[in-house]
Order: C-alpha cells, then sequence, then structure tokens
C-alpha cells in the first residue's frame, strides 16, 4: 500500500517508516498539517497514518478537512492521549480507527494491515435495509426518523456488509478486515457485536448465514 505517515516527532517517524516499508508498504511522511495537505493525493494514497499533536495544529482539523474534500481513504490516528473523549473526537471527526501512544509497534503494522484490508468506501455510498438507512460517508444510521448511533467497530462490520452489496461476507474475512486477526477471542467478538447490531437496527438488518458469515438485509440462513 502507499501510505502518507504524518509525525512530527523524528525518532518515531523515522521507526514507522523503516517498519511499514520493511513490510512492503510504500511511505511518503510530512511532519506538519502544511505538508501533509501538500503530499496528500487521494488519486495514489491508500492510506494515512495520522499524529494528532503537530506543530501547526491538531491533527484532527486535517482529518476533518481530508473528509470534507470527500477523501474516502482509511485514517489511524495516533496520540498520547488516549482518554475516552479524545477517542470519540477522532472518531467523530472521520478516523477510522485510533492508537494511543505509547504503542507496540506489532499492533500498529496489524491495524495497518487490517485498514488495508477493509480499502476505501465506494464514492456516495449509501445503503437502505428496509426501515434502517445508513449514509456511510456521514457514519449516520437511522431506523425510520430515529437516529441511532453505533460504536467503530459497528461501524466497521456495517461498513464492510454494506460494501458487498448483500452479499455475504464470511467470518473469517470479516475477522481479518476488522479485527486484523482471526482467533477465538476476535470470533466471539464478532458475535457480541453481531448481536449489538441487530438490537440496535433491527434482526431484519443483518442476515446470519450458518457456517459462512454475514450480510446486510434478509432472513437468516441455516
Amino acid at each position: 500500500m502507499r501510505l502518507l505517515v504524518v509525525e512530527d516527532h523524528a525518532p518515531t517517524r523515522d521507526l514507522l517508516t523503516r517498519s511499514l516499508a520493511r513490510d512492503g508498504h510504500v511511505v511518503t511522511t510530512a511532519v506538519d498539517l502544511a505538508s501533509a495537505r501538500e503530499r496528500f493525493d487521494a488519486a495514489t494514497c491508500d492510506l494515512v497514518v495520522l499524529d494528532l499533536g503537530l506543530p501547526d495544529g491538531s491533527g484532527l482539523a486535517l482529518c476533518r478537512a481530508l473528509r470534507a474534500d470527500d477523501a474516502r481513504v482509511p485514517i489511524l490516528i495516533l496520540t498520547a492521549h488516549g482518554a475516552v473523549a479524545q477517542r470519540v473526537e477522532a472518531l467523530d471527526a472521520g478516523a477510522d480507527d485510533f492508537l494511543a501512544k505509547p504503542f507496540a509497534l506489532a499492533e500498529l503494522r496489524a491495524r495497518v494491515r487490517a485498514l488495508g484490508r477493509r480499502g476505501p468506501l465506494p464514492r456516495g455510498l449509501a445503503y437502505r435495509v428496509g426501515a434502517v438507512s445508513l449514509d456511510l460517508a456521514a457514519r449516520r444510521a437511522t431506523v425510520g426518523e430515529r437516529e441511532v448511533p453505533l460504536t467503530a467497530r459497528e461501524w466497521a462490520l456495517v461498513e464492510l456488509l454494506a460494501s458487498r452489496e448483500g452479499a455475504v461476507v464470511t467470518r473469517a474475512e470479516i475477522l481479518e478486515a476488522v479485527w486484523g486477526e482471526d482467533s477465538p477471542q476476535a470470533s466471539a467478538s464478532l458475535d457480541v457485536i453481531a448481536a449489538r447490531v441487530r438490537r440496535k437496527l433491527g434482526a431484519a438488518a443483518l442476515r446470519t448465514v450458518r457456517g459462512e458469515g454475514y450480510a446486510l438485509g434478509g432472513s437468516d440462513e441455516g
């Protein structure tokens, strides 16, 4: 993948560049918001790794600007602040994932791989399942006239399924794309997240195909 790493701390930036390059990624770096905007090209960038504490402002400003420009690339936020309020603010700004410093390099690499497998959302993608309306660009779900809040992990599942437009997505593919691993713990978490999505959006919104995976809409099969 082609990555843009926006990080002003030189040792961290160099470490990320070397590690991600060893994984086969092509890495471009920026040290502040201004240089990041200059070097970001939606046509050639597959993922952004974005620090929040930059010399000329918060990385959230860049995150919001990219989303306002309809940039669909996944954005992984890095920050020294791990409080819930900061995570919520980052996700509300359009980030796809959040990693607090100090972080394990192996976890960052895994999250980059997982976001890369999910890929960008198709432009203008909206999805409707019965009374459920999904605006994936705005991360807004409504049931009838009522807006329903979804967590970041719930959105990741819904976005992946919506991008397949009703086709079944296997459990293994969901686990690799959303959790970054196919483990018993991740599998159990998928069951919990799927149950929460069905409870929030209605049983008819999420179809379980036993022995295979999940899809949006329709009746359970099995």
